[in-house]
């Protein structure tokens, strides 16, 4: 199962569809990529593989990064879930 998580501005919690294959996880990746590049489409959709009633549609303008990455479990190896951001618990 492959993971693509779209984060938005000014949103501190991303949206992620799951991905059963790898190719369908990178197709929509790319999608996303693209409309981050190009502004067009104005409107970007995407649905779940898993849960096949869930669907998003995500302003462009809004769109501030995009990720693909496999699930392995809840966490890494790090203890931490796969991200570019990541919470510090106070002793910083």
């Amino acid at each position: 199962m492959y993971i693509v998580e779209f984060t938005l501005k000014h949103t501190a919690m991303p949206l992620t569809v799951q991905k059963k294959d790898k190719e369908s996880a990178e197709a929509t990746y790319k999608e996303g990529l693209a409309a981050l590049t190009s502004g067009n489409p104005i409107m970007l959709e995407a649905a779940c593989d898993k849960m096949t009633d869930k669907k998003i549609a995500i302003a462009v303008s809004e769109l501030a990064a995009v990720q693909m990455y496999e699930k392995s479990g809840s966490a890494g190896a790090s203890g931490r879930a796969p991200g570019f951001f990541a919470l510090t618990g106070g002793d910083v």
